[in-house]
């Protein structure tokens, strides 16, 4: 299935699998990370009010929303390479393009449409990265657990995120606060030229014959068959609209919310800050996801507790006005996170089967996305009127709806819940529906 695994390929064996992975982790990373530690100011600077800043984030979730499951079959029928080069090129003309309105200070519309647009940059990646890795490490013989490869991709994120969000808050410092986004601009080109180079699809081969309107509903029914239609997958995506919509919010959030407690808006370093302390708590939560797995039989268990803590944390941080308790809160709640994420990975590939992987994955992104859409124009307008301390309460609270979700797919996950390294140990994936041609229309 895929290319053929050559000896002297990039990809050829699992290390190298992880490697190449690791490399285009790091890259994107570090490039989106640019602008994470003052895109809020950025856009406050640009004259939008806190609502239109949140929903300016909404309507790239928006897009999210509408462009997942078809770049996901993008990634599912023309290759997981072609997904992410696809990906490297848009962002990068839609960052340079938001560059270019707040250069212009332009009205809300626009931003409302370069952030759908921005989100369909994103999309080709959401999916397609995780099932190349997957797909490719089977391909080449990988024996060891993913809870080790995805908590290593967390730790090199998380450094990349150190890196690339405090050096984006010193750059907006000793420049403006458009530099950021043309740095941002010029690290994804790079990454398409070093995608081009190492990526190759392997373990998977992409469904390109036939019809393509018939080949799309075919994989999409498979994949609502593989994902909705499996119960604890089902479960597992609809706990993601509260955590995933909560996620985007807390995050830019924290930036104007330190800011507040330290008592200088045009210290942009700070606003970095909040983005570096979520990138040490990941480096943490990364190391730790694997060895906490590895003392806890269920990875439900894992991800329950996880969120658990997580919403506390966000709850606390209404009840102090220090900057440092914040700080120090604002660590756990990154840590919790971070532990959930490699461990929820890792369970959720476990169920679904590789001929629509990033379909799933892409779907699954999908309903998180919708949750951004919902829950941050609101809780940026409940910051508007009772402040941000109030509105990260109260995304504490949104984001514990997500827990009977997780309880109902701990119940029906099974082997994929408990199981542990690859080979004989993994878990079984659920047999994909036999193909059938749907009717066009």
């Amino acid at each position: 299935m895929g290319e053929t695994v050559r000896p002297d390929a990039p990809t050829s064996t699992p290390g190298r699998v992880q490697a190449v992975y690791l490399i285009l982790l790091t890259g994107n990373t570090l490039a989106a990370s640019f602008i994470w530690g003052v895109n809020t100011l950025f856009l406050l600077d640009a004259g939008l009010t806190n609502f239109e800043a949140f929903a300016a984030n909404a309507f790239f979730s928006l897009g999210m929303l509408v462009f997942e499951v078809p770049t996901g079959v993008v990634a599912d029928m023309w290759g997981r390479r072609v997904s992410y080069l696809l990906g490297t090129l848009t962002l990068a003309t839609t960052t340079a393009l938001y560059w270019l309105l707040w250069l212009w200070e332009s009205p809300f519309w626009a931003w409302a449409v370069v952030s759908i647009l921005l989100g369909l940059g994103f999309t080709f990646f959401s999916g397609a990265t995780e099932a190349w890795l997957v797909d490719a490490l089977d391909a080449t013989g990988y024996t060891g657990s993913l809870e080790a490869v995805f908590g290593r991709a967390t730790i090199v994120g998380s450094i990349a995120m150190l890196v690339g969000s405090v050096a984006g808050g010193v750059i907006a410092q000793w420049s403006d606060l458009g530099v950021p986004f043309l740095v941002r601009t010029g690290v994804l080109l790079v990454m398409f030229g070093v995608a081009a180079w190492l990526m190759r699809d392997l373990g998977f081969t992409p469904a390109r014959d036939g019809h393509p309107l018939r080949a799309t509903r075919r994989l999409l029914a498979d994949s609502v068959h593989s994902g909705l239609g499996n119960p604890p997958v089902r479960w597992l995506m609809l706990a993601s609209p509260f955590v995933t919509g909560v996620g985007f919010y807390a995050f830019y959030a924290m930036q104007p919310y330190l800011l507040e407690l330290w008592g200088d808006e045009g210290a942009y370093s700070i606003a970095g800050l909040a983005a570096a302390l979520l990138s040490a708590a990941g480096i943490l939560g990364g190391w730790l996801a694997p060895r906490v797995r590895r003392r806890v039989r269920k990875r439900t268990s894992v991800v329950i507790a996880a969120t658990a803590v997580s919403s506390l944390a966000l709850v606390a941080l209404w009840l102090t006005g220090s900057f440092w308790v914040a700080v120090a809160i604002v660590v756990v709640w990154g840590v919790s996170d971070a532990v959930a994420g490699p461990v929820r990975q890792a369970y959720l590939n476990d169920l679904i089967p590789s001929a629509q992987r990033a379909t799933v994955l892409s779907f699954d992104s999908l309903l998180g996305s919708a949750g951004g859409v919902v829950v941050q124009p609101a809780l940026g307008r409940s910051a508007d009127v009772w402040g941000y301390p109030a509105s990260l309460a109260l995304s504490g609270l949104v984001q514990a709806i997500a827990l009977p979700f997780l309880a109902a797919s701990r119940r029906r996950g099974g082997d994929a819940d408990t199981a542990g390294e690859r080979g004989a140990e993994a878990a079984v994936q659920p047999e994909a529906p036999p193909a059938t041609d749907a009717p066009e229309g």
